[in-house]
């Protein structure tokens, strides 16, 4: 009796193993290619990110940038009609400073429209807060603007690395920061902040216009690279572009260091300027996120930035339908001074006037 009832059991135990067994095993397979699929996708959504350019547009449009409203550090000698003061704001945790310029008039409902205001490139240590750009900032400030010369990341006081507008985000994001700083002020209208720029930042310009839709008009003066293929055509004259070999350029989470760059470089006929990496870090190719005015000033006898950056965008943007004012002039050399200087100067504040 005993040993059929040990048979039986065996029997029962074969039976339940045979019914259940293939699918425990099913089971534990099934969840094994489940594991492997997650981790497949996991590497690759790592190694997208990794490939990821910190100045691709949609990667900055993707991104959130936020500021406290600038704190007053020292209050300067007044401007004709308006006040200055040296102020701060953060950056992504650093702390950056500008030269600030309020109009003594009573705010307006809404508060003053604002400038942000962008230093081309000059060598860190030579930069002046209140020195450099002091009659373009002057001329704005007494038509009745705010205007917020920042001192970019590395230069004057400002903390950080220096990194260039060309293949770092870092003063892009600097703008943005700007802005979302300016927007905190009660004397300042939030809804009507333009930017102005200078050669260097004339791509700057352009590319915190892209990645933020807040900037409500921009301005630039003697501008370059916008679609890198047209910085392969026509260089620069001075050392904002250095020709560095990679190994020797200084790596920061903002600064992209993609080997595609060496090519462009070393020899951009190299260059595949319609592949995606390419295409993606290109103002040019993503100027349809463009949706506010720009208006671009160039002299023909600049021989430090080709005018034919200028000439390029102005294409591009009639191209594309979008709301410009293109200027040239026969003299003024990099900078639009002598007798060009007015003229350049009374159209960009009436351009902010009319759009801000």
């Amino acid at each position: 009796m005993k040993k059929l009832i040990t048979i039986s059991l065996i029997i029962l135990i074969f039976v339940i193993g045979y019914i259940f067994y293939p699918n425990l095993i099913q089971e534990e397979l099934s969840l094994k290619r489940d594991i492997a699929e997650f981790k497949k996708d996991s590497l690759v959504v790592d190694s997208y990110i990794e490939s990821e350019s910190p100045i691709a547009i949609n990667y900055l449009r993707s991104q959130v940038f936020e500021s406290n409203k600038y704190f007053i550090e020292t209050e300067l000698p007044n401007g004709l009609n308006y006040k200055r003061y040296i102020v701060s704001y953060l950056s992504e945790g650093e702390k950056v400073f500008a030269l600030l310029t309020v109009p003594f008039d009573s705010i307006p409902n809404g508060g003053f429209p604002a400038i942000i205001f962008n230093h081309g490139y000059i060598p860190p240590k030579s930069y002046s807060t209140t020195g450099n750009y002091a009659t373009y900032v002057d001329y704005l400030a007494r038509n009745g603007f705010v205007v917020l010369k920042i001192d970019m990341r590395g230069h004057g006081n400002s903390e950080g690395l220096a990194t260039g507008s060309y293949f770092s985000s870092t003063y892009t994001i600097d703008v943005i920061s700007a802005l979302k700083s300016l927007q905190k002020s009660e004397i300042i209208n939030k809804d009507r902040i333009g930017v102005w720029g200078h050669s260097m930042s004339g791509n700057l310009v352009l590319r915190s216009m892209l990645v933020s839709d807040e900037i409500k008009a921009g301005v630039i003066w003697a501008g370059a690279v916008y679609s890198y293929e047209d910085f392969g055509k026509y260089r620069i004259s001075d050392s904002s572009f250095m020709q560095r070999p990679q190994s020797q350029i200084i790596e920061h989470k903002n600064r992209d260091t993609n080997t595609e760059i060496s090519k462009l470089r070393e020899d951009f006929r190299s260059v595949d300027f319609s592949n995606n990496y390419w295409q993606s870090i290109s103002l040019t190719s993503n100027i349809n996120y463009l949706k506010n005015p720009l208006q671009i000033h160039h002299s023909i006898d600049d021989y430090v930035v080709s005018v034919n950056y200028s000439r390029d965008l102005a294409k591009v943007l009639d191209a594309n339908s979008k709301i410009y004012e293109y200027f040239e002039y026969p003299g003024g050399g990099h900078n639009i001074t002598g007798q060009y200087f007015n003229q350049a100067m009374q159209r960009t504040v009436e351009f902010f006037k009319k759009n801000l």
